[in-house]
């Protein structure tokens, strides 16, 4: 009995300093600098735009979205300790309303649309070093199906120039912006009927705007990838497919010049919403004399090393040892999950990918029951007698973060496993950024006045659960963070992020505020 005691007594002993030691290697990140303003959520907006180029921070406020008399409209800028440098006000006319934004160095560019003329635009573009604005109006009155342009799903900036995707006679093409002449026109290289899975990188590097577009036949499904200037014009243009009974689903292109162009994404067997596992492609390589790929990769999640991490050991020994059985037979096991890939991030010599496998939820009202989502290998839903699915926005259980070398060949893989990470529309949460040794990466997100990250070692395995509260900015004074809504985190300059939000904080002594922050959280 004393020997069995002393083996389970040096078994917690041994336990703890693991766990001692692993807390030892992951080191915590510091909040160094907070900003405040006096917002709160039902009388302000704010589009945050943390720039890389000078470490600043520039935010677009409307201190007023609900006003039917005037806009209220204004530029602040923060440096790299968040201390406030000036405050800039945009006059905007009261019939548009804010659409998109994006950023270039240190330029912010704000799109609005008349809400009288879908065809009436206006750019608002901000200098972030001298905190200039300068608008420009386009009036697209002979623009043939611009009645019909209404949702402007994105917007993106090359070389002081907007590219805008838009939905145009049920296809998506994009619409040119130049800002310097105050011209306009749809890009009729880019012209995909919906739906499509449709990508897009302004490349500062290479200045070229390049686009991933998926097309389908309903059997098998390819990749066109087109690659235009900073002004527009078609530069090259190829399909991707492949041989096999794989279809190519979505995908990225990397950053650089045409000698260093690797397409990495997702392949299908045969059925177009879901995806099998990863491919990629050295582009540059070119094709066979058949029109063949021979630099085409593909990874099946089965064959990934952390891919299941989400999953409980015996649940994922059982899926794997279903996936051995049917690859024993010359069949291959179905998977049903859905990612939505980030932009390339070059990283040691070649690029890193992360991808977040995301599930539509439902709500069911009436009679009967039903499961929300799915989980990779199971069918959405089952019912037991009539009921009506409500659409309630997306539920991510998990981030892959893959290396690859500029070949398109996988060196390694990796898992962060999500926390309650449920989200109305279907946008990235999970950020990236590398520590400072430059061998390892911090992925990171925030939920709830809390941020979750981990530290990710090429494919060592590491906790999922890490997670520090938001700082608030009062040193020494007992205070409580709540109702935390519009929250998020951006990757911003080094090993930093920004975290940002509204708050309501609870003081033991003073007052309580409401407040939108802007939080510096380092892993320096």
């Amino acid at each position: 009995m004393k020997q069995i005691l002393f083996l389970v007594l040096l078994l917690t002993l041994s336990t703890g300093s693991v766990r001692w030691s692993v807390a030892q290697n992951h080191p915590t990140p510091t909040q160094p600098a907070r900003a405040e303003l006096a917002l709160q959520t039902y009388n302000s907006d704010v589009q945050v735009h943390p720039l890389l180029e000078d470490s600043s921070v520039v935010l677009l406020v409307d201190r007023d979205p609900y006003s039917s008399s005037r806009n209220h409209y204004f530029f602040q800028k923060f440096d790299s300790q968040l201390r406030q440098r000036w405050e800039t006000p945009l006059e905007v006319p009261q019939e548009f309303r804010l659409v998109r934004t994006t950023f270039e160095g240190t330029s912010v560019y704000a799109l609005f649309q008349s809400e009288y003329s879908a065809r009436r635009l206006l750019v608002a573009t901000l200098n972030g070093r001298t905190g200039m604005v300068h608008t420009t109006t386009f009036d697209m009155k002979n623009s043939r199906g611009m009645t019909d342009t209404r949702d402007l799903y994105d917007v993106k900036a090359l070389d002081g120039n907007l590219f805008v995707t838009v939905l145009l006679e049920r296809h998506m093409t994009v619409l040119l912006l130049d800002l310097q002449h105050n011209e306009y026109r749809f890009l009729p290289s880019v012209y995909e009927e919906i739906p499509t899975n449709f990508t897009f990188l302004a490349d500062s590097t290479s200045k070229r705007a390049k686009f991933v577009m998926s097309q389908s036949n309903g059997l098998k499904s390819r990749l066109l990838v087109k690659q235009l200037s900073d002004k527009g014009t078609l530069l090259h243009s190829e399909y991707v497919q492949a041989e096999s009974e794989r279809g190519l689903l979505t995908a990225q292109i990397s950053p650089g010049e045409d000698d260093q162009r690797l397409l990495t994404g997702t392949y299908t067997l045969r059925d177009s919403r879901y995806s099998q596992g990863l491919f990629a492609a050295d582009l540059a390589a070119g094709t066979s004399p058949t029109g063949g790929r021979p630099s085409l990769r593909f990874y099946d999640f089965l064959n990934l090393k952390h891919f299941f991490d989400y999953m409980k050991p015996a649940r994922e020994a059982r899926l794997r040892q279903r996936g051995e059985r049917l690859r024993a037979t010359e069949r291959q096991l179905r998977l049903h999950f859905r990612l939505m890939i980030h932009d390339l991030v070059p990283f040691q010599n070649g690029y890193v990918m992360v991808a977040e496998v995301y599930y539509p939820r439902y709500r069911y009202d009436g009679y009967g029951y039903s499961n929300s989502y799915s989980y990779g290998y199971t069918y959405p839903y089952s019912t037991m007698g009539p009921s009506l699915r409500r659409f309630e926005g997306y539920y991510s259980s998990h981030a892959i973060v893959c290396g690859f070398d500029k070949k398109g060949n996988l060196l390694w893989d990796n898992t962060f496993v999500l926390k309650d990470n449920s989200h109305g529309d279907l946008e990235e949460t999970v950020r990236l950024r590398p520590m400072p040794d430059g061998k390892r990466l911090v992925l990171a997100y925030m939920e709830d006045n809390k941020i979750h990250y981990k530290i990710v070692d090429h494919t060592t395995s590491s906790p999922n659960d890490l997670e520090v509260p938001v700082q608030t900015s009062s040193i020494g004074t007992k205070e409580k963070a709540n109702n935390a809504s519009q929250e998020g985190l951006l990757p911003w300059y080094g090993s930093r992020f920004l975290a940002f939000g509204y708050q309501h904080v609870h003081a033991d002594r003073g007052s309580d505020r409401d407040v939108f922050f802007l939080n510096s959280v380092a892993f320096d």
